[in-house]
């Protein structure tokens, strides 16, 4: 299957966990694909899988709360390129403190890089789309949340609006923007959450892997999904029926 053959493809969080799983899936059905993230040495492992799957890619080192750095990236993908044919906002962060205890500065950064980067990716990349998609990566803590995380909540039920007003903007010919929800999902970011270690945010059903998000993603991304657009598709193992 190669549903991205000579498709330009740019995906935010591309080092590890989802996002990385995506770029290589992206890569193997003959993407070429633009691995941001922040660690060199991952991004290049991962540009080296992906080359070994007979597509091509390039790391993008980027600071996702910087618009310089946002733009440069853009501008680096189009001297490579050409154009954009799919965007993943995939990148996110979470603080673990009581809303009373946080610093106005951990909210800004949650939200320049879950939501901002999303909004800005959007405005930078649209120019450059024909027939293209947008999957923002989303979560269950969008429906159902759990005590400390308001920062992280807020800016994915933020994202989930953000996609169903942009799709009323832009024709659908033009691009499509959809998000995906993950529910429980084994990478560093579940396992490293103190609210998991303690047992406040208990994971109960199913945890599901990079590769099974991955494929739901991709899916939102490629032509399959033509007919979808300004919705959220949850891919959580039924977490939120049980919550």
């Amino acid at each position: 299957m190669q549903r991205f053959k000579n498709k330009i493809c740019l995906v935010t969080g591309a080092t590890s966990g989802i996002g990385r799983a995506v770029a290589v899936q992206m890569g193997r059905e003959g993407g070429c694909v633009a691995i941001l993230g922040r660690d060199a040495a991952d991004g290049k492992e991962v540009v080296r899988e992906i080359k070994a799957a007979g597509s091509e890619a390039i790391f993008i080192n980027v600071d996702l709360g910087r618009d310089a750095s946002l733009q440069g990236a853009v501008r680096k993908v189009l001297a490579t390129w050409g154009r954009i044919d799919v965007l993943v906002s995939n990148a996110a962060l979470m603080t673990y403190k009581p809303l009373l205890k946080l610093d106005p500065k951990d909210w800004d950064q949650v939200m320049n890089v879950n939501l901002r980067a999303l909004f800005r990716l959007s405005q930078l990349c649209l120019p450059h789309m024909k027939r293209g998609a947008i999957v923002a990566v989303s979560s269950v803590h969008a429906h159902q949340t759990t005590p400390n995380v308001v920062p992280y909540a807020a800016s994915k039920g933020a994202i989930e609006a953000f996609v169903r007003g942009l799709s009323l903007e832009i024709p659908h010919t033009h691009a499509r923007i959809n998000a995906v929800a993950p529910g429980a999902v084994d990478t560093p970011m579940l396992w490293s959450n103190p609210n998991v270690k303690s047992g406040k945010e208990k994971i109960t059903g199913q945890v599901g892997t990079p590769n099974e998000l991955a494929a739901a993603i991709c899916f939102m991304a490629s032509p399959e999904a033509n007919f979808i657009n300004g919705t959220t598709l949850v891919v959580d193992g039924g977490r939120l029926a049980a919550l």
